[in-house]
């Protein structure tokens, strides 16, 4: 085999890895694989032979060039970083797809993405790579620019960040219940019903049209109700390995995504995905 196709094939067997580091630090499934693209660019621009340890430097080639990405990003946006909706990995419960199982290996719920967002860019960087995939805090510092135990300090202000986010503490199937309980009550259109499934502090992120963001059991059963109208056709999948819901138009467009972050037996949290552009690339088929 030559080199240039023993390069390749080593790094082909690190892509699920270096894909899970940049869509964790990007929160974006198509800039991640951009990331990963460059990453192999420049391996591929590199005295391999010169590398000690592949794992090692690609994980940090990715990290720069996610760290690069988060920089640009956070000087040009206008949208607040806790109203944005971060990419979703959706499956079918039975799909056994093996690139979602990947990326999922350290399950990452969508209410600690969405919190990792409002992270400054080392922050979210270091907090990533050493709490999520244990890279050495001497390796972080290189890539931020920083001395090791500043970038100890920025993982630990990280950390404090994130231990306040609502995340899902119910299992899978007491997860599922809940928001079965809540399509219930809303084909029912069932108020009281719906009020019962909500914190009364619920928070809806929507990532197309108006409101992007409303928040309390009233408003948010109030709008589930008014927009119960347009989904014909609801369908059960997980959305980053927890219970979430497709809806269909009756033309077989998927009309939205949601996720859902469950306490005990109520929902905090309800991300939705309904920008076409997003939608259209997802791999879904409407159900027969």
């Amino acid at each position: 085999m030559s080199d240039p196709d023993w390069l390749a094939q080593k790094f082909e067997e690190k892509r699920s890895h270096l894909r899970s580091v940049a869509y964790r630090m990007l929160g974006s499934l198509s800039e991640a694989d951009d990331a990963v693209q460059e990453a192999w660019l420049r391996l591929s621009r590199s005295d391999a032979g010169a590398i000690e340890n592949l794992d090692g430097w690609l994980t940090t080639v990715v990290g720069r060039v996610c760290l690069d990405a988060l920089r640009s990003r956070k000087s040009r946006r206008e949208e607040p970083f806790d109203s944005h909706v971060p990419d979703l990995i959706v499956s079918r419960d039975d799909s056994g797809n093996p690139e979602h199982e990947a990326l999922l290996a350290d399950s990452i719920g969508v209410a600690l993405l969405v919190v990792l967002q409002t992270l400054a860019p080392d922050e979210r960087l270091a907090f990533v790579l050493h709490d999520i995939f244990a890279v050495p805090f001497a390796e972080i510092a290189s890539i931020v620019g920083c001395s090791t135990v500043a970038a100890r300090q920025l993982a630990s202000r990280a950390r404090r960040r994130v231990r306040g986010a609502s995340v899902n503490d119910a299992d899978l199937k007491q997860q599922r219940k809940v928001v079965d309980a809540f399509f219930t009550a809303v084909r029912g259109g069932g108020f009281d019903a719906l009020i019962g499934v909500l914190d009364p502090d619920v928070i809806v992120r929507n990532d197309y049209g108006e409101p992007r963001q409303i928040r309390g059991a009233r408003v948010v059963a109030e709008h589930a109700l008014m927009f119960s109208k347009y989904a014909q056709r609801v369908e059960p999948v997980r959305v980053n390995g927890v219970p979430g819901i497709v809806s269909w138009l009756p033309n077989g467009q998927i009309f939205s995504i949601m996720s859902f972050t469950v306490k005990g037996r109520t929902i905090t949290a309800i991300d939705v995905i309904r920008d076409p552009d997003r939608l259209g690339r997802l791999d879904l088929t409407a159900p027969s």
